[in-house]
């Protein structure tokens, strides 16, 4: 591995908000598809939840099949003349990424059924794809901008921040453009906000590009020339050795169940009947994200990265079950309760990347070997099974809680049991975070400590050797052309 510096580097807040701006531009077209396409197709299309949970589950079990197929593009093929490895891939996926938000939410109610169908289809399964390409080559770069376990920290606390962000100041704004006073949807309301995420998407993710630094750059130097050429089929079979990267997945599957935002829409809508209250949820969010903002990085820096989670998410799972057990009558009461027992999950959410990056770290501190690009669509390949199943179960549930696709209004027994739903997703999402990081995660403060006490005298005595490598070298070009004068 070859670095561009001899000390640590400490990133800059420029650098920083360069990484946020990576997360934040796929967000805004992510976030709101995952958060408004079923309750568009169900409430403008009149599709039925049953269909579109068929095709959720279909699409993103498509996703997870090809994310190892194109996350492994960047270690099988070098683009451009620079050096860097990810940024050309951001680019190439980026503006297509955008564009299929616009084709998911065009409202084609004339269309004839078959037709209708077929592009809610086409649709989404495009958009997945495009977001495999643009998500992966980002969630990878975390590795190659610093080696520093604090600065990808930060760099995880960044990412964190680009969803959340999304969360606070745009999704809450969706609800307004989207149902008319009397809590009609609008179709012209949903492709607007298409067009202002896909717009916004393209500028943040040229900032992510244009500010952000690849600076670890892979040198076969190191392992010499008879290297072992780069077998897919080898890196994942190693991958499912290791066990920081299996309970980092299995936690992932359980963190897609705790966000659920689809039934949220139906909750307003259905229970409180005030589809447009979820304007103000970034407001109450608001003291809850700042808390977790300062207090995460400096508790995981004091505790380390497992125990802090493990801590949260007992916390939560505590929370949800109060929750559960009292109904809250006023929803913005409701939205911040929930908040607050959200908070033991907004850590996981922060620093699920460093532990990602770690697990990477880990297999080359087992095996000798990196292969960034790969291992990390591995491990998003668990995100998409994990979003997969959450989505088109939430979907289903939302059918079997009586939702009637087309009715001008929904029975009232389908409000309490969306209720229901949306603190029991979450609570699952807990247990199987807590579960999976205290018995499967090895990772302990201090063995992380040793592990990367170790990878840098392996990297160190690397260097050297190229050094001496490269000092031979020129000894031997001077020797030549001393002969030949």
């Amino acid at each position: 591995m070859k670095k561009e510096q001899t000390k640590e580097t400490k990133l800059s807040f420029l650098e920083q908000f360069g990484y946020f701006s990576g997360d934040f531009g796929g967000s805004l077209v992510n976030l709101y598809i995952s958060a408004f396409y079923v309750t568009f197709c169900n409430y403008v299309l009149g599709i039925s939840p049953a269909w579109m949970a068929t095709l959720i589950f279909v699409a993103k079990i498509w996703d997870a099949i090809n994310d190892p197929m194109i996350g492994s593009l960047p270690d099988r093929f070098k683009l451009g003349k620079g050096s860097d490895k990810f940024k050309p891939w951001v680019k190439i996926f980026m503006v297509p990424l955008a564009l299929t938000g616009l084709l998911c939410f065009t409202d084609t109610t004339s269309f004839p059924s078959v037709i209708k169908h077929a592009w809610v289809a086409v649709s989404y399964i495009l958009y997945g794809m495009a977001y495999t390409g643009v998500s992966m080559p980002y969630g990878a770069m975390a590795s190659v901008i610093t080696d520093s376990p604090v600065e990808r920290t930060r760099l995880s606390r960044a990412r964190a921040f680009g969803g959340m962000g999304v969360g606070i100041l745009f999704i809450p704004i969706v609800s307004l453009a989207i149902w008319d006073d009397a809590g009609n949807p609008k179709a012209s309301g949903y492709f607007l906000m298409a067009v202002v995420a896909g717009i916004l998407s393209v500028i943040f993710y040229l900032l992510l590009v244009n500010l952000t630094k690849e600076r670890i750059h892979q040198d076969h130097r190191f392992v010499g020339e008879s290297a072992p050429k780069y077998s897919l089929g080898h890196v994942v079979k190693e991958a499912f050795t290791n066990r920081a990267l299996i309970a980092v997945m299995i936690a992932s599957i359980g963190s897609m169940f705790a966000s659920a935002q689809s039934m949220n829409n139906y909750l307003f809508k259905e229970y409180y009947h005030m589809p447009k209250a979820m304007a103000a949820s970034s407001f109450i969010n608001l003291p809850m994200m700042f808390l977790a903002f300062f207090a995460v990085p400096h508790l995981a820096k004091l505790i380390g990265n497992r125990k802090l989670i493990i801590y949260s998410a007992a916390y939560s799972i505590v929370a949800f079950i109060i929750l559960y057990l009292v109904p809250i009558p006023n929803c913005y009461v409701f939205m911040f309760v929930s908040s607050v027992a959200n908070l033991g999950l907004t850590a996981f959410t922060m620093l699920v990347w460093a532990l990602v990056t770690e697990s990477i770290d880990y297999q080359e501190y087992k095996s000798g070997e990196r292969s960034d690009g790969t291992m990390y669509s591995i491990y998003t390949f668990s995100r998409k099974i994990g979003s997969a199943a959450a989505a088109s179960i939430s979907t289903a549930l939302i059918g079997t809680a009586g939702f009637v696709a087309g009715a001008a209004e929904q029975v009232p027994a389908f409000g309490e049991n969306i209720r229901k739903l949306v603190i029991l997703m979450p609570l699952v999402g807990a247990v199987v975070i807590l579960v999976s990081i205290w018995l499967v995660y090895p990772l302990t403060k201090a063995k992380s400590d040793e592990m990367y006490e170790k990878l840098h005298e392996i990297h160190e005595a690397k260097k050297a050797d190229n050094v001496k490598s490269d000092a031979e070298e020129a000894n031997n070009t001077i020797e030549l052309e001393v002969q030949n004068a």
